[in-house]
């Protein structure tokens, strides 16, 4: 990919994610200027004959019945953006400002919220120079959307404000000097049409539910090894048995382990008094399955919102009558993600809960089909992998913490005007949160599977259990065994660990296999959505 085109309906989740981390450059569309160009038109003829028209010619929020007159306009914008600057806490990362930066630049590229092509190509101009904006995580409700988060973006736009470039900290006037990028006067509707919209939450969002799937394929993946060093047995993942539940995710999670399972020697059938697997191995499609289809909802529910105009008022330019309309309404509410974002927080909950289940039963020697105590060789002078499963059982506890849901709370603001508020934000915060967690607790089962697979030879008097996995699964255990060597006695862990967990975020171990049920589709073409 050698640029991502912005045109305001065409934007997906993965070219977002390559922009946010891997600084694809990004450019505006000529038809996208087009159309900012035409809503441009009626905001400069609403200041013109002086209609009274929120943020336009009013103030904000409760000072909405407050009109302003032609000659301070630009002070009114350039005092939202200096006035709405509260965030407060450690700065986002670099990836999700990136992401926001793009973000506000599609919804304007529309062409329904009255700016010039000019501001749009500026935020650009900022993102393909790597200059980031300082914005703290914190202080947003969710309605009117991302206000403090985004002021802070826009502070850097107009010369004020923070950023990071070139590795430091600075003003943000010098970073643009530096860059030999203009600071923006800001024009009528411009301050307000910067900072009016779910940019924050959907950012991390999208960063979040890309993350999810990755992290559903490879607790997939770890539950494909866990299965073999526990010699599951397979009956459960009978597509016949699946089938009858009609549920599409359970379906395809079951489809997915079968494919990774698939020539095992290592996966048993039901014999004597060993008939059937506990629910952590025998119900994984269930649960994985559930736990897909969440992310499926909410990756369509996060894709639509890319594209989407969330300021306030917008402007219709293509009209019956002249002038065209500009109407007020409540787009920058954050409800749809909210709600969704809460959802993938919980989803990933699950994973990390059955993972680190699966994990327990490979540890626990009542429980693990005949390995040794805690994954050792040497138990007692030797503790193994006893405080893997520790550590991952307090990550899945803090999980369930940060699961409650931040969109059933609201609290009123702007004197009452803003009464209902989404905490869309917090609750996209906190899925990115658990998602980390549960990346780790996944690592930690894979870990653990790769050391009890290597047990398991030493009891079937193997050299080596490579041949004996299924091949999917071969390769994985292969690149594994690259960045971690089998556990003959105790060492330090959290290297390990974090060796591991380096594979799972950054996706070499969920896209090392290219044979999934559930795949994005592509978005809407542009001639369609607009």
């Amino acid at each position: 990919m050698n640029d991502v085109i912005i045109d305001g309906c065409s934007l997906s989740i993965p070219e977002l994610v390559v922009v946010a981390r891997h600084k694809i450059p990004v450019r505006l569309d000529p038809d996208a200027e087009e159309r900012m160009r035409a809503s441009r038109e009626v905001v400069e003829l609403a200041v013109k004959k002086k209609l009274v028209k929120y943020g336009i010619t009013t103030g904000f929020g409760k000072f909405c019945n407050v009109t302003i007159s032609d000659e301070d306009n630009a002070l009114l914008q350039k005092n939202l953006i200096m006035s709405h600057a509260c965030g407060q806490g450690e700065p986002f990362a670099p990836e999700i400002v990136r992401a926001m930066m793009v973000l506000r630049a599609n919804a304007l590229a529309v062409g329904n919220s009255g700016v010039r092509p000019l501001l749009v190509q500026r935020i650009l101009d900022l993102v393909n120079a790597d200059i980031v904006p300082v914005v703290p995580e914190k202080g947003s409700l969710g309605a009117s959307g991302d206000l403090a988060p985004l002021a802070h973006i826009a502070l850097v736009l107009i010369g004020m404000g923070e950023a990071f470039y070139k590795g430091n900290r600075m003003p943000g006037a010098l970073a643009l000097a530096e860059a030999h990028i203009a600071p923006l006067v800001l024009e009528a509707k411009e301050g307000l049409a910067l900072i009016n919209g779910t940019q924050a939450m959907t950012a991390i969002g999208a960063l979040a539910v890309y993350d999810a799937l990755m992290l559903y394929r490879s607790a997939t993946i770890a539950s494909a090894l866990t299965f073999q060093a526990l010699r599951g047995i397979t009956e459960a993942l009978d597509p016949r048995i699946h089938e009858l539940r009609r549920q599409k995710g359970q379906i395809d999670a079951a489809q997915d382990l079968r494919w990774l399972l698939e020539d095992s020697l290592l996966t048993t059938k039901p014999s004597g008094t060993r008939v059937q697997d506990a629910y952590a191995l025998r119900c994984t499609p269930q649960v994985h399955g559930a736990c897909v289809a969440a992310i499926q909802h909410v990756w369509d529910i996060i894709s639509a919102e890319l594209n989407a105009v969330t300021d306030n008022p917008l402007i219709f330019p293509h009209v019956l009558h002249e002038g065209g309309d500009i109407l007020s309404g409540g787009n920058f509410h954050g409800e749809p993600l909210a709600l969704v974002l809460d959802y993938l927080g919980i989803a990933a909950a699950e994973l990390a809960n059955l993972s680190e289940r699966r994990l327990e039963r490979m540890v626990n020697p009542a429980l693990s089909e005949g390995l040794p105590a805690f994954l050792t060789i040497n138990g007692g002078l030797n503790s193994g992998f006893m405080i893997v499963q520790y550590s991952a059982a307090s990550l899945v506890s803090e999980n369930k913490v940060l699961a409650h849901p931040a969109s059933v709370d609201s609290i009123p603001s702007s004197a009452n005007q803003e009464d209902h508020v989404s905490m869309g934000t917090i609750a996209a915060r906190k899925a990115r949160q658990i998602i980390d967690h549960s990346q780790r607790v996944v690592a930690m089962e894979i870990l653990a599977a790769c050391q009890a697979l290597d047990l398991r030879a030493i009891q079937l008097g193997l050299s080596s259990i490579d041949e004996s996995l299924s091949p999917a699964t071969r390769s994985i255990y292969r690149m594994l065994r690259t960045v971690v060597r089998f556990t003959d006695k105790d060492r330090i862990m959290y290297p390990d660990i974090d060796a591991v967990v380096e594979l799972v975020s950054d996706g070499t171990l969920p896209e090392s296999i290219d044979r999934w049920s559930w795949n994005p589709g592509p978005v809407v073409p542009c001639e369609e959505y607009v």
